[in-house]
């Protein structure tokens, strides 16, 4: 379906830009089949985040002179070769979908506009903004893309490099894995979703505490391999696909009540899995414990529709509709900015 066999011109080098925004999902993807392909268990929805939160990635190619190829990974102005491994094992997965790579060498500069490896997928953004950046060269092949395709194409491509990282691809509420459920939905490539929702959803405030900076202790590969001998593995993927039944009709009625309760418990059950494991890890921090608590407080006293998720690390995500922002917004920064790092402010949109 996505290989490439038609004859291309090479040209001898070339620049690409792309920005691509991180996600938070909101049903969990945690677990995939054991092998190298990036297959998930269970089917998962996100909210692609708005501004302030996203990886840039320039990528440079030009023709390969020698046999073996030669990649280059900057982030910030700062050379990663810890990174290269990583990138050339996605350049080998997708080179039988892309195989015009093969004739070039990389030099790639990326920036996030946030803390790399902390829990707020930035993998998912700099996979897909790569991915991105490599569908552009497959543009200048002289092949006509339609614009369907080559999303579908990059966010095929941008699996094999993270799972989350398909998602990333489209904005708004975005669905990987096939659900019975879900129209379109499959495990190759995420689409949008595809049903109405209540306007309340079509935009909501996603306020980021950053309160560990530091890379998380176990990546999010590893975490996903132990879901493979995980004595609870089974019930989290029946669960996490009947919640998905659940969310799709939360978002059509409109409850944003009972949409926080259920990205709550969604989260508190990610890390209950990854504090299960064999080895198993704690993400949260103790500033991670205590906003949540402040929350709930402040939830109970205010009548607020304040809800939190996290992703496989210590910071938060505060989800709250638009009309009540302007308080709750107050409120974080008087009680809660103490207990983190930065606080990032972002959206949630769904056009």
């Amino acid at each position: 379906m996505f290989f490439y066999k038609k004859k291309y011109s090479i040209e001898p080098n070339g620049i690409i830009t792309r920005k691509s925004y991180s996600n938070i999902a909101l049903i969990k993807y945690w677990g995939k089949h054991n092998n190298k392909i990036q297959i998930p268990l269970n089917s998962s929805i996100s909210y692609t985040l708005g501004s302030k939160v996203y990886t840039e990635t320039r990528l440079i190619y030009h023709i390969r002179k020698k046999k073996n190829i030669s990649i280059r990974v900057f982030l910030s102005g700062k050379e990663k070769k810890s990174f290269v491994p990583k990138i050339l094992e996605f350049f080998h997965r997708i080179s039988f979908y892309c195989s015009y790579l093969k004739h070039f060498n990389f030099i790639i500069e990326t920036y996030n506009s946030f803390p790399h490896s902390s829990g707020i997928a930035s993998s998912a953004s700099s996979m897909s903004a790569l991915s991105l950046c490599i569908m552009e060269i497959e543009k200048k092949l002289g092949y006509s893309l339609k614009k369907d395709f080559f999303f579908r194409k990059a966010s095929f491509l941008a699996r094999l490099g993270s799972g989350s990282a398909c998602r990333s691809i489209y904005p708004g509420l975005v669905v990987w894995g096939y659900h019975q459920s879900i129209k379109g939905s499959n495990n190759l490539y995420a689409i949008r979703y595809p049903y109405k929702i209540h306007p309340i959803f079509t935009k909501i405030v996603d306020t980021i505490l950053i309160i560990d900076e530091n890379p998380k202790k176990i990546l999010s590969s590893k975490g996903h391999q132990l879901m493979n001998k995980h004595p609870y593995a089974k019930e989290r993927f029946k669960y996490a696909n009947k919640n998905m039944d659940r969310l799709i009709s939360i978002l059509k009625i409109g409850d944003f009540q009972e949409f926080g309760e259920l990205i709550e418990h969604e989260a508190l059950n990610l890390h209950a899995m990854i504090m299960t494991s064999i080895p198993y890890f704690l993400c949260m921090k103790p500033n991670t414990i205590h906003v949540i608590h402040n929350v709930w407080d402040f939830r109970i006293q205010s009548k607020k529709n304040i809800y939190f998720t996290l992703d496989a690390g210590a910071n938060i995500h505060l989800l709250y509709p638009i009309k009540e922002k302007k308080s709750i917004l107050k409120w974080i920064y008087s009680d809660l900015f103490f207990y983190s790092k930065k606080i990032i402010e972002s959206y949630c949109f769904n056009n």
